[in-house]
C-alpha cells in the first residue's frame, strides 16, 4: 500500500484547512497507510503542544480529536527546520510523533516505495 505524504502550509489563520489536511491524514492512517504530515511555513506552529486547539466550524471535529486521532493510528510529522527556526519555536517542546526534520529525510522517509501526496 502506498504511503501518504500530507504537505501544510498553513496554520490557525486558516483553521479549516487545517482540518481538511487532518481529515485527509487521518482516514489514510486509519486505513493503515504508513502516514506522514509535512509541516511547513505557518504551520509548523501545530507541532507546538497547546496550539492546535479549537473547532474550525459548526460541525467539523475539533483539531485536538483530530490530531488524537492521527496518533493513535501511528501517523508522524516532520517539522520544516528553516521554517521552524525562522519563527523561533522551541524543538525540545514538540508534540508526541513530532520531529524536526526537512525535505531530504521526508524523501528517505518515502525511499522507493510509492506515495499518494496532498498539499493544503
Amino acid at each position: 500500500m502506498a504511503k501518504a505524504v500530507i504537505s501544510l502550509s498553513t496554520g490557525l489563520e486558516d483553521a479549516e484547512k487545517v482540518t481538511v489536511a487532518f481529515l485527509v491524514a487521518v482516514g489514510a492512517a486509519e486505513t493503515g497507510r504508513e502516514t506522514l504530515i509535512f509541516l511547513t511555513k505557518e504551520a509548523v506552529r501545530l507541532a507546538v503542544p497547546g496550539v492546535a486547539t479549537g473547532t474550525a466550524c459548526e460541525g467539523c471535529p475539533s483539531l485536538a480529536d483530530l490530531m488524537k486521532r492521527f496518533e493513535a493510528a501511528g501517523g508522524s510529522y516532520f517539522v520544516c527546520p528553516v521554517c521552524f527556526d525562522a519563527k523561533r519555536l522551541d524543538s525540545t517542546a514538540l508534540i508526541s510523533g513530532a520531529v524536526v526534520n526537512g525535505t531530504i529525510p521526508m524523501w528517505n522517509w518515502i525511499g522507493d516505495d510509492p506515495a499518494v501526496t496532498f498539499s493544503f
